[in-house]
C-alpha cells in the first residue's frame, strides 16, 4: 500500500472523502474541529458530527452522534477525522472496524494525535492511516489554498490552483 503521508496520497484521500465522520466535533467557531467541519462543509463533504455531549444539537443540519456506532453504514463514511486523545484512538479504530466497514477508507488522526497499534490495525484491515496532520491544511497547502490565503509555501507555480 501506497504512504499515505505523502503529498500525493494526503490530496487524493482528502479529494476522494466525501462522507467525513468527525470524532469530537464542536460547535464552538474556536475550536480547530468547527474550522476544519467548516471547511469541508462548504466543499460540499458530508460532515457526521460524533460527540456524546453534544446529542440533540445539529452541525450543518446534521444532528450529532454519540459515538461511531451510532451512525448507519449506509452513510457511506469514507474518513474518520479523529480530533481526541492519542490514547483514546484504539478504541474509536475499533468502533470505527466494528460498524463503518467495509466502506471506510481513511483514519485521520489530527495535529498531536498518533497511535502506532492502532494505527497498524487500521492498516491491517486495508485502511490508510495518516497521523499528526490536518486534513484542512493539507488540503489547502496541496491544492493552492494557502497561498490565495496569503500564506508563504514554498511552492511557486503560475498554474491556478485546483477546485
Amino acid at each position: 500500500m501506497q504512504d499515505a503521508q505523502k503529498d500525493d496520497a494526503l490530496i487524493r484521500i482528502v479529494e476522494a472523502s466525501r462522507v467525513i465522520a468527525m470524532v469530537g466535533a464542536s460547535l464552538n467557531p474556536l475550536r480547530p474541529s468547527f474550522f476544519v467541519a467548516t471547511y469541508f462543509n462548504s466543499r460540499g463533504k458530508r460532515i457526521i458530527p460524533v460527540n456524546p455531549q453534544l446529542l440533540g444539537q445539529a452541525l450543518f443540519g446534521v444532528p450529532f452522534v454519540g459515538s461511531l456506532s451510532e451512525i448507519p453504514k449506509e452513510e457511506g463514511v469514507d474518513m474518520v477525522d479523529i480530533f481526541r486523545r492519542s490514547e483514546e484512538v484504539p478504541a474509536i479504530v475499533d468502533a470505527a472496524l466494528a460498524h463503518l466497514m467495509p466502506g471506510l477508507r481513511t483514519i485521520w488522526m489530527q495535529y498531536g494525535v498518533t497511535h502506532e497499534a492502532a494505527a497498524e490495525k487500521a492498516r491491517a484491515a486495508g485502511l490508510e492511516v495518516v497521523q499528526d496532520r490536518c486534513p484542512k491544511v493539507e488540503h489547502m497547502r496541496l491544492s493552492g489554498g494557502l497561498a490565495s490565503a496569503g500564506v508563504k509555501t514554498g511552492m511557486i507555480s503560475s498554474r491556478l490552483p485546483r477546485r
